[in-house]
């Protein structure tokens, strides 16, 4: 039997973003617009050192509804004949379905889902629209699927100043790691199973001075704790006068 939806596939069409953060009311900015596909939760800013070594994706909002760069969903799922729009310069694909409540004359093509009018030659409007024809003719996912074991927010991306050190050091705090790339799926008692998996890439959270803000940068090494702890216990050493001349 071929694949149906992933975990962080099902979870991505399911949970909501840009909806106030539960662990982070009091905090500003805590709008929950990153999707972490190792946990399969919507998270927002100050969640992210907690999830730091875990594959994150970025959503944004247009139109009022919630989407994702092109670049970033290609590297999970083939998105080809998904019609992509621009903001800011990058392209990003709808995560839902966008049904149309009449259609325009002189349309050239129709979302084979949802019959929204769209520009030749695209024939989905949205990602869920292409997963839900792909099972409807294929009943299988995993020839679309694709591999990806390090999936990084963007340079440029800011985390808030509130984010704590304490934080920063928890790493899955309030978060459990599940098997991602596997259907969900449920014990007898109801609970969603879970399965540990390993972290795929180190990233370190740099802050950007003046700014009072976190800068997310990754980095190919992750330093080992031998090496923080010889650099904490450094000190400089007694300073010396010149001699008068």
């Amino acid at each position: 039997m071929g694949i149906q939806k992933p975990a962080w596939l099902e979870a991505l069409y399911t949970q909501k973003f840009f909806v106030g953060c539960c662990y982070h009311e009091t905090a500003k900015k805590n709008e929950k617009n990153v999707y972490c596909l190792d946990c399969c939760v919507s998270i927002c800013p100050h969640c992210i050192p907690s999830h730091r070594f875990h594959r994150l994706l970025q959503v944004r909002r247009y139109v009022y509804h919630d989407v994702v760069r092109l670049e970033d969903l290609q590297k999970l799922i083939d998105c080809s004949n998904v019609q992509a729009y621009t903001i800011n310069s990058a392209k990003v694909v709808f995560i839902k379905k966008r049904p149309q409540n009449r259609q325009f004359k002189g349309a050239v093509n129709y979302c084979t889902s949802c019959d929204r009018s769209l520009q030749q030659p695209f024939i989905h409007c949205s990602l869920g629209c292409k997963v839900d024809f792909l099972l409807k003719h294929y009943k299988d996912l995993s020839p679309f699927l694709r591999k990806c074991k390090t999936l990084t927010l963007s340079p440029d991306f800011l985390i808030p100043q509130e984010t704590g050190e304490e934080e920063m050091a928890n790493e899955t705090a309030q978060s459990t790691i599940v098997d991602s790339d596997e259907p969900m799926s449920w014990s007898s008692s109801g609970s969603e199973s879970m399965s540990m998996s390993m972290a795929y890439s180190s990233d370190q959270i740099v802050r950007k001075k003046r700014s009072g803000l976190y800068l997310w940068r990754s980095s190919a090494n992750r330093v080992s704790d031998e090496d923080i702890a010889s650099s904490m216990s450094r000190r400089k050493g007694i300073p010396h006068r010149s001699p008068l001349c």
